[in-house]
């Protein structure tokens, strides 16, 4: 951020916010299968040198990849439903998952894209130059406020690819079709992050920029 626009921001009354704030405690209060909770005092400077403590919850969770994937030669996109806890429905959206360890974002986006869907780039099982073009659309987290999730959003545009078997985790259900772009908006995703994606590719359709043309991420 320039000087200039944090010379333009309203200061706060007592909070200098350019100094760090700083994690003076943090206990893990709740641990589950994907994530586990932090209940944390954080200290904060004032301008006169003083401090002030607050008390933050925030759920630690592993960074994701989500994915709009586009068949260029059939201009269709992969849609996806599978239940989600948060509205406690069958929803609609696009592949998704979770990095693994150091796993790179491009490299987590094909393992999904290949357990949830049995969608490989290449006709015959060998990847060549040109057979996907990857364009990354925004590293966001989640819901900053409240957890440390972020999620590598990107559109895969396939020129050539097959089908191969699929490898659920053992609670995981999904279902997944083609669809065209029409269908697509007209499903009611309701997903943040796929919401993202959307957008960014209806931007490109809106410019008439090709699958080839776009910048390889």
């Amino acid at each position: 951020m320039s000087d200039s626009v944090i010379d333009r921001l309203e200061a706060s009354d007592d909070i200098d916010m350019e100094t760090a704030p700083v994690v003076e405690s943090s206990e893990t209060v709740y641990t589950g299968a994907i994530f586990h909770v932090e209940d944390q005092t954080i200290r904060l400077t004032r301008h006169d040198g003083s401090s002030t403590r607050i008390r933050r919850q925030v759920m630690r969770h592993a960074p994701c990849v989500v994915m709009l994937v586009h068949d260029c030669a059939t201009d269709r996109y992969l849609l996806e439903r599978e239940y989600r806890v948060g509205p406690n429905k069958y929803a609609f959206g696009v592949p998704a998952g979770l990095i693994d360890g150091n796993e790179e974002p491009h490299a987590a986006a094909l393992r999904e894209l290949r357990e949830e869907t049995g969608v490989r780039p290449g006709e015959d099982g060998t990847e060549r130059d040109g057979d996907i073009v990857i364009d990354d659309v925004a590293q966001c987290y989640s819901s900053e406020g409240m957890t440390d999730e972020l999620a590598n959003i990107m559109v895969l545009h396939l020129h050539r690819w097959h089908m191969g078997e699929r490898h659920f985790d053992k609670d995981e259900h999904v279902e997944s079709a083609w669809v065209s772009w029409d269908e697509l908006l007209g499903a009611g995703i309701i997903s943040s992050n796929a919401t993202i994606a959307l957008k960014h590719e209806a931007l490109r359709r809106a410019l008439g920029t090709q699958c080839e043309d776009v910048a390889r991420g």
